[in-house]
């Protein structure tokens, strides 16, 4: 078999707020597209697809992104200034540097700064 990851979806509350979020994080255009669900397609990255659900987010994601960011406060700001919240404090590892922070409504992601931890 042959496979390949084509796009992450995002189920979600309102897809054509979200999709704008997520472009002005990781670069590209918003597309609002039929049956309410929205698509961003980052640079270099996968398509980000969002679909309309009813329910809200209620619990931990099972999967999140890690989201390449270079030095990680930087990162951190922008991302709030775009609508995310930081959870918990940021930590760092034998690889790196990251922040686990949420989207407008909730879903998990980390901000990730690759290097080396401080001994």
């Amino acid at each position: 078999m042959d496979a390949r990851v084509s796009q992450i979806v995002v189920d979600c509350r309102d897809p054509r707020s979200l999709v704008r979020f997520w472009a002005a994080l990781l670069g590209g255009d918003p597309v609002d597209r039929a049956r309410g669900w929205s698509h961003v397609e980052p640079p270099g990255g996968v398509r980000m697809a969002f679909q309309p659900v009813a329910e809200d987010k209620a619990v931990k994601n099972r999967l999140h992104l890690d989201i390449e960011a270079g030095p990680l406060e930087p990162a951190v700001t922008r991302a709030l200034e775009l609508g995310a919240t930081r959870v918990g404090k940021p930590v760092t590892d034998d690889q790196g540097s990251f922040q686990l922070m949420a989207d407008p409504e909730g879903n998990e992601f980390c901000l990730v700064s690759a290097g080396t931890a401080p001994e």
